[in-house]
């Protein structure tokens, strides 16, 4: 008997996340600069919000890197993960750092505000999610027997 294998194009829910958090990623990256243009880099203008979110040049970059970093890890499980952990650690560090910048200009090189800080402390969530998530299981059939055998998909 012929093993039986999951095919490749069979994706995990942790990967398809990752490519969901990727492009949702890239598209707020891009739509930010579209509300804030390319100029005052770390600039704090009121009036420069994406739905709610404060935003500046290189808070925008920084969500067109993450956005790229999730559309390029997401095919393997392991580059899922991987991804995930990164998004734990970016999003929640950008978490911390939110609650000592915000309302203070002198720090505040992302332009901040609780709304961005709720959205971070969500992203870092949905990291771990990613890098945590179960296997996906497959049944392996085993020459010259009838029995299956589960087994971890990596």
């Amino acid at each position: 008997m012929a093993h039986s294998i999951a095919p490749q194009s069979a994706r995990g829910v942790h990967q398809r996340l990752a490519l969901i958090v990727g492009v949702v990623f890239l598209l707020i990256g891009a739509a930010g600069f579209i509300v804030t243009g390319f100029s005052d880099v770390t600039g704090r203008d009121e009036s420069e919000r994406l739905l709610g979110f404060a935003v500046n040049p290189l808070h925008n970059a920084v969500h067109l890197l993450i956005g790229i970093l999730g559309v390029s890890l997401w095919a393997s499980s392991a580059g899922a993960r991987v991804f995930g952990w990164i998004l734990l650690l970016v999003y929640g560090a950008a978490f911390v750092y939110g609650l000592y910048a915000v309302d203070n200009p002198e720090i505040d090189y992302l332009n901040t505000n609780d709304a961005d800080n709720w959205l971070h402390l969500g992203g870092a969530v949905v990291g771990l999610l990613i890098a945590i998530w179960p296997a996906r299981r497959r049944v392996v059939e085993q020459p010259g027997t009838t029995e299956t055998m589960p087994r971890d998909v990596r």
